[in-house]
């Protein structure tokens, strides 16, 4: 009897042994997965963080081209606002020479009228580059201007004969 009793002694704790290794292997098999999850994981944040980082180069690419652009804008708007100004500038000459030679073709028209010559054509008339239509406005986001007529008459169409000097004139200027 001794000996069915160690025997069976023997038996429970084999069985303790198998159930203990069964228990064992079922939680070696958990941390393989276990390991094998951390592994992929810690590969997939290595992942992420290199796209992160290819995303803040991105990111700062783009700033820096903003900032270019941004630069290139101010470039643009100061030459515009100086442009502007020239154009002024040169509008208010081109005014005080107009003015200048206004009363003078008066006075020379007269002389002339008085020894029975004809007068001198007109600014316009004689090129179409010394008048500034009203056609030709200049507006702007930072100035709005308008550039005028220097002499009042329109301008003369393509049909219109030229003069003796190689100027288009008006039709009614030829009858007189």
């Amino acid at each position: 009897m001794a000996d069915e009793q160690e025997i069976m002694c023997k038996l429970e704790s084999i069985k303790e042994i198998r159930n203990k290794t069964l228990q064992m292997e079922k939680i070696k098999a958990r941390l393989k997965a276990e390991f094998e999850a951390l592994e992929s994981e810690e590969r997939h944040l290595k992942e992420y963080k290199q796209e992160m980082d290819l995303l803040l180069q991105e990111k700062m690419a783009h700033v820096e081209e903003l900032r270019l652009i941004h630069a290139d804008i101010n470039v643009m708007e100061n030459t515009i606002k100086q442009s502007e100004n020239d154009l002024n500038k040169l509008l208010e000459s081109t005014r005080r020479l107009h003015d200048e030679y206004k009363p003078l073709k008066e006075h020379v028209d007269a002389l002339r009228m008085t020894l029975g010559l004809q007068r001198l054509p007109d600014l316009c008339e004689e090129e179409e580059k010394l008048s500034l239509e009203p056609a030709c406005h200049v507006t702007s986001k930072f100035t709005g201007m308008h550039l005028y007529a220097l002499c009042a008459k329109p301008r003369v169409g393509p049909g219109t004969p030229k003069s003796q000097n190689g100027s288009r004139m008006n039709k009614e200027r030829e009858s007189t």
